[in-house]
């Protein structure tokens, strides 16, 4: 995977200097960059960077009952050593655009579609090593439909009342990061009526 040029702002590119560039990891998912740098703020050191196409993360919900019900997705995680509670996500495809990846995963994953799709959040997870860009989109009016997942994922799913998944946030249920932001996201809009 060729190491990403990422936009920045002009402040940003007149102050930041590159001083050398070695990739010392290219792999199907991802490449690590060792770059010798001086960071606008005028520190000059030695950054790792793990370099990733970017992520789509569906936050789909069901809105027929009195409730509405969030699509949670159960898989092993082995970085985790876990089985996690997850909103279904993916990885973009080499110059996809990150709404027809997300329709994709979503329709691979669980088998559902959505009528209506909205960019809720767009964020770093975990800016300090990672280059990763995530959006989460938010899918409304789902239809089922038969998944399709990829020879080495077993998933299950399952739509879950918006008040339990948070109490699976707050109890520690739910541990993964994209799925807590976008969760709380979607608690926060419904409650300010911005949905």
């Amino acid at each position: 995977m060729p190491i990403r040029k990422r936009a920045q702002s002009k402040s940003t590119r007149k102050s930041l200097h590159l001083f050398s560039s070695k990739l010392v990891f290219d792999g199907a998912v991802f490449s690590v960059s060792s770059d010798k740098v001086q960071e606008p703020n005028g520190v000059v050191a030695r950054r790792d960077v793990v370099h990733h196409s970017g992520s789509v993360v569906i936050l789909a919900i069901d809105e027929t009952g009195h409730e509405p019900r969030v699509l949670l997705e159960r898989q092993y995680r082995y970085a985790a050593r876990d089985y996690l509670w997850e909103l279904p996500a993916g990885s973009l495809d080499p110059s996809e655009k990150p709404l027809a990846a997300g329709k994709r995963e979503l329709m691979e994953e669980t088998g559902y579609r959505a009528r209506q799709w909205k960019r809720a959040l767009h964020f770093f997870p975990s800016p300090g090593f990672l280059d990763e860009v995530m959006t989460i989109y938010l899918a409304r009016g789902l239809t089922a439909g038969k998944a399709q997942p990829e020879a080495d994922e077993r998933i299950a799913y399952q739509l879950v009342p918006l008040a339990k998944t948070i109490e699976m946030i707050l109890s520690g249920k739910i541990r993964d990061g994209k799925t807590i932001a976008g969760v709380l996201w979607l608690a926060e809009s419904l409650r300010r009526n911005q949905l």
